[in-house]
């Protein structure tokens, strides 16, 4: 058990640092969460948001602390992706090969009632305080209105910044000798879309899919929300033919979305509101090292490695630092040095895992999606996993629907698909699939890899 209740800021309300929050309340630390933002819950928050993809890492976090049952109450399940091609044919790719789904949920409605949970849990949220630097040795955040003071000082036991990609505290960390740091903008920006619901308040389109309109270098996601409404994000480069930049007038939009998106002409009503209203965000990924400072300041979360959202797991990591640390907590209570280097030994392989699969599964989303080379490659992978499920698992399962560490996944799925890559180059693969021979050919090359090391 601690010897004291110790005094710990968190740094950032979002949704990394409003369940830390709970976590450490629970664990009986004096929590003040502080957010440079007003409270969220008094401001409208549209225009920037990918909506949230809950998956089996970020349940199993929520369910620990007992709040999972009150979030699954705004989770819309999708247990599949509805695949829209350029002719306005749909096909349907299953997520789990036993028919597991992930939740769509709104950030900011998710982002609401997380405060209000962490609230009820007791722990205290100072809103409109923006943090412009920290003392690491001493844990002292200065706090003011601008950067250049005059600055309240306070100070903590701890300091854990949760405050994103563009996070202070890991601003401050970055000017210490030997800290190492990189930051990476994909040319694709994104911007919010909306599809209101029908005039009954239902979906205009099948609630329970993750929507891709596929195009290559561009495509359009629509996942669904509560009130019947669809929260939609065009991914598109900053510049070129297709891009941003040079789809500037009501007419280049409406010729564009008619030439790649025809199917969505009765479903973006306010489309030109939307594109010309919306900021255009970008995409970065970040990477940092260490994530701690002694005992008296950790990052986690986007703070310590932001990545694009492609793989719809940046929640999901996030939550699962804190679950990491909150074991780490139980396990060595008194010694938050040693806490906080085991943490940081623990978690830096999977963050690095995650980012590199997430921008990779980018090209998978806008590109490979409509391939019948790809589609069919999933069937072969999910009909050989039912018959043989202690040999494999899907990469997509591995890391969507277990807890089992990123760094693994990473590494399984790549010699995963040295395997189908193989399998693919079978004659008639394509009307020839389920079969022995299929099968025994998998087995032959599973059988080579494990004789070979």
């Amino acid at each position: 058990m601690l010897t004291k209740n110790k005094d710990v800021a968190i740094a950032g309300a979002g949704l990394v640092g409003t369940l830390l929050g709970i976590y450490l309340k629970n664990k009986n630390y004096n929590v003040t969460v502080f957010d440079r933002s007003e409270d969220i819950r008094k401001v409208q928050f549209s225009g920037r948001s990918i909506n949230l993809a809950m998956s089996t890492r970020g349940w199993h976090a929520l369910d620990r602390v007992g709040i999972g049952d009150a979030i699954r109450k705004i989770a819309i399940p999708m247990d599949k992706r509805a695949i829209h091609l350029q002719d306005g044919s749909i096909t349907f790719q299953p997520y789990g090969i036993n028919g597991e789904a992930i939740y769509s949920i709104s950030r900011g409605g998710l982002n609401r009632l997380m405060v209000d949970l962490a609230e009820e849990a007791g722990v205290n949220f100072e809103f409109g305080h923006k943090i412009w630097d920290i003392d690491l040795e001493t844990a002292t955040l200065f706090i003011g209105d601008n950067e250049h003071g005059p600055f309240d000082k306070k100070q903590f036991d701890m300091v854990l910044g949760a405050d994103g990609a563009f996070s202070r505290i890991r601003h401050r960390m970055q000017r210490q000798n030997r800290f190492n740091y990189s930051q990476n903008f994909l040319n694709i920006g994104y911007k919010e879309l909306n599809i209101p619901p029908n005039e009954n308040g239902t979906h205009r389109i099948d609630s329970n899919s993750f929507h891709i309109w596929p195009r290559g270098e561009f495509m359009l996601i629509a996942l669904s929300n509560d009130d019947g409404s669809f929260t939609c994000t065009l991914f598109m480069p900053f510049e070129g033919k297709y891009s941003f930049e040079e789809i500037n007038t009501e007419e280049k939009l409406n010729d564009f979305f008619d030439e790649f998106f025809p199917d969505t002409k009765e479903l973006l009503p306010y489309l030109k509101d939307n594109y010309f209203t919306n900021p255009t965000s970008s995409l970065v990924t970040t990477h940092c090292y260490p994530w701690t400072y002694k005992d008296k300041v950790a990052l986690i979360g986007d703070a310590a490695h932001a990545i694009v959202p492609f793989y719809g797991q940046g929640m999901n990591a996030g939550f699962e630092d804190i679950t990491a640390l909150s074991d780490l907590l139980d396990r060595y209570p008194n010694d938050i040095d040693k806490v906080f280097e085991k943490y940081q030994e623990i978690r830096k392989p999977n963050a690095d895992a995650i980012a590199e699969l997430s921008y990779r599964n980018f090209i998978e989303m806008s590109a490979k999606t409509a391939d019948s080379d790809f589609l069919l490659q999933k069937k072969i992978e999910a009909w050989f996993t039912k018959m043989h499920p202690e040999k494999w698992l899907p990469l997509y399962d591995r890391v969507t629907f277990s807890l089992n560490p990123y760094e693994d996944a990473l590494a399984i799925g790549d010699f995963q698909k040295s395997v189908m890559d193989e399998v693919m180059k079978l004659p008639n693969i394509h009307t020839n699939w389920q079969t022995k021979e299929v099968e025994n050919y998998i087995l032959e090359l599973l059988n080579k890899n494990k004789t070979d090391r």
